[in-house]
């Protein structure tokens, strides 16, 4: 694994989040936060949880092990976890400039959120983070579908690669 490829994943990731964003924004507040029955009860509970897991990663890469996730309740609109989510990126991708090929092989001793300790590469978690956000984005894809609401466009990888080539080849 490269940090080239990293760096591509890390793209498409964000690129499928705006996406899934974009969709959600039209949401009422009620919609946002309607307990579904999911995984996680509401679209907004499982956007935080998404945008969480994320921030955890980048602590332990610091350093720190969280031992909560953030809490929903501190985003009460779309409009500040997009702003959050925003200001988090700026730093994901800081980091990940920081690194070169050897340092994504590096591995990173952490704790789990119930204080298990692991050991994994650096790839591996940001493959993780990547992963973790296509799960979850389906999800609200299905929840955008319960509430009667619209889906975001395709949020799937071969779109992002599609798009991305032909935005290369155009003059």
């Amino acid at each position: 694994m490269t940090h080239q490829d990293l760096t591509t994943l890390l793209d498409f990731h964000y690129w499928a989040r705006d996406r899934v964003l974009a969709a959600v924004v039209a949401l009422t507040a009620e919609q946002f936060t309607r307990n579904l029955g999911s995984s996680f009860p509401s679209v907004r509970d499982t956007l935080v949880h998404l945008y969480s897991a994320e921030w955890n990663w980048y602590q332990r890469w610091h350093g720190t092990s969280p031992s909560a996730m953030l809490d929903p309740l501190d985003y009460p609109d779309v409009g500040r976890l997009q702003a959050a989510w925003a200001e988090h990126e700026g730093r994901m991708r800081a980091y990940l400039a920081s690194l070169d090929d050897a340092g994504v092989q590096r591995a990173i001793e952490y704790r789990a959120l119930q204080g298990q300790p692991y050991r994994s590469t650096v790839w591996e978690m940001f493959h993780h983070v990547v992963n973790h956000g296509t799960y979850h984005r389906g999800q609200v894809q299905t929840m955008l579908r319960q509430l009667g609401a619209p889906p975001a466009r395709s949020v799937d990888l071969i779109v992002f690669y599609r798009e991305r080539n032909a935005a290369v080849q155009a003059p």
